[in-house]
Order: C-alpha cells, then structure tokens, then sequence
C-alpha cells in the first residue's frame, strides 16, 4: 500500500523544503527551550536577559542540527524514490536508518549502527501510526450493489421501473412520463355531419 504525501514539493524541490522547515522547527522549539533555561539559570533580576542571551547564542545551533537532519533525510528519501521508482512506507524508514547512521559515523560504526537501528525504529513507528491514523479517518467504502437478472447495468433501477416510471422526480412529484400516442385528437368529422 503506497501513502503518498500530495502535498509535498516534488523531488529536488523537497530537500531545500524540508532544511528550511526544519532549521525553523529547531530553531524556534530551541529557542522556547532555551528561554526557560536561560531565565531559570540566570541570577534574580535577570531572567528575561538571561533567556534573550540564551536564545540568541543557543537556537541557531539547534536549528542548524535540524537543518542537517532534515536534509539528509531528504536526500536520502529523494535518493530512494528515484531508485525504487515508487514512494511507499519503507522509504522513510530507510532514510532515517540512513540518516542516523551517517549523522553518527563520526564516532565509530557500533555507534553508527545502533543510531541507524534506532532511526528506523523511530521511522517505522511514524509510519505506521500514519497509516493507522488515514485508515481510521478514511471513509468508509460503500457497500457492495448486489446485480439481479433483469436490473439496469447503471443506476441500480431495473429497466421494467424505468420504462414504467419515466425518471425518479416524476414518481416523487406525483407524475409519470405520459405515454405519447401517435392517434390523432378526436376531431369532429365534416364529412359525416350534417349542416343545418
């Protein structure tokens, strides 16, 4: 079962979409949290400076971190939709094993590998709450139109109904559809009567 995500940039488009929305998510969810710890950490009287100054210094470095993140993903995701030649499920959770993997190959592969373990994990478990969530909220299908001998192909009304009843307004309305006669309009007959 392919979940396509239709509202996302197309391919070479997707990856500076996604730097940019992450660099913001981490750099604004950074600053929240680094407000509070600023303003805690800070001496009586400084808070509010303490949590700007630590904005400041602090969420441009976590945005970057997301930035990183969110490209290489991205990267890899775009990587794999052009190899498989389809988007499904698996190709974000290869491209967060991936992603955690390269992101942790700086200290070592058992490192590297577990990072990548988990990045599938977490990658897998997104998913699948994804597509739980669409079947959930999805309409439900509509039942199944069981054929008669003797019904219309279209529209479920058998051809007797039809011809009998002419549309379905006309049987709600209290009219059928007359039936047109090709017999003249009694008409008097000039012929046969006699002028007084």
């Amino acid at each position: 079962m392919a979940s396509v995500d239709h509202g996302r940039e197309p391919c070479p488009h997707r990856i500076f979409d996604d730097v940019g929305g992450a660099f913001a998510m981490g750099a604004v969810g950074g600053g929240f949290v680094n407000l509070v710890k600023g303003a805690y950490n800070s001496p009586r009287g400084f808070a509010v400076i303490g949590g700007l100054e630590a904005i400041r210094r602090e969420a441009p470095r976590v945005g970057g971190s997301f930035a990183v993140w969110g490209g290489l993903f991205s990267a890899f995701d775009c990587a794999l939709v052009a190899v498989r030649r389809k988007e499904d499920p698996w190709n974000p959770i290869i491209s967060g094993a991936a992603t955690g993997g390269v992101l942790q190959l700086r200290y070592g592969l058992p490192s590297a590998a577990r990072s990548a373990a988990f990045g599938g994990f977490l990658l897998a478990v997104i998913e699948g709450i994804s597509i739980m969530l669409t079947r959930l909220t999805a309409p439900p299908p509509p039942p199944p139109v069981m054929a008669m001998p003797g019904d219309a192909p279209s529209g479920g009304i058998p051809q007797e109904a039809q011809q009998e009843s002419g549309s379905v307004w006309g049987n709600i309305f209290g009219g059928g559809r007359k039936e047109e006669t090709t017999e003249a309009p009694n008409m008097p007959d000039f012929n046969t009567t006699e002028l007084k």
